[in-house]
């Protein structure tokens, strides 16, 4: 059993890392932002490093968030039409989508408002760029 399923958040199913078991574990916090959204992913500081240097080496790849619950996925979202970026902070990485488009904008934060209430309801959100999994984790207390 790997490690990030041993040391999972309250409220992470194992099915989070069956087949993303380099993920890294964070604490997940959603945020409305103008034009779209905001992903704040934390972890340890022991992990920090890689963790933002796989963040860094895969965000030009398509980004994409899947949630589940009880082992099961509920929802998907893939976000690679809009302005993706990805930035260190000082406990893991801000990723922030944004679009131009008001519609979209509209579509993005609701995408968002899922994810955190998928989260928030002792479900698991799995981030990715590309095919890598970056991290999966619960919402931040």
């Amino acid at each position: 059993m790997s490690t990030a399923v041993m040391n999972a958040p309250k409220g992470t199913s194992a099915a989070c890392n069956r087949d993303m078991r380099e993920a890294a574990q964070c604490q997940l916090k959603f945020e409305k932002y103008k034009g779209g959204f905001r992903i704040r992913c934390r972890l340890d500081q022991a992990d920090c490093a890689d963790f933002q240097s796989l963040c860094q080496a895969a965000c030009e790849g398509a980004f994409s968030c899947c949630c589940t619950q009880n082992d099961i996925q509920i929802c998907k979202f893939d976000f690679s039409k809009t302005e993706c970026k990805c930035e260190n902070t000082k406990d893991g990485c801000c990723i922030t989508c944004t679009s131009g488009d008001a519609k979209c904008c509209k579509t993005l934060q609701a995408c968002c408002e899922c994810m955190e209430t998928c989260c928030k309801n002792d479900g698991c959100c799995y981030v990715c760029f590309g095919n890598t999994c970056c991290c999966c984790g619960t919402c931040a207390a």
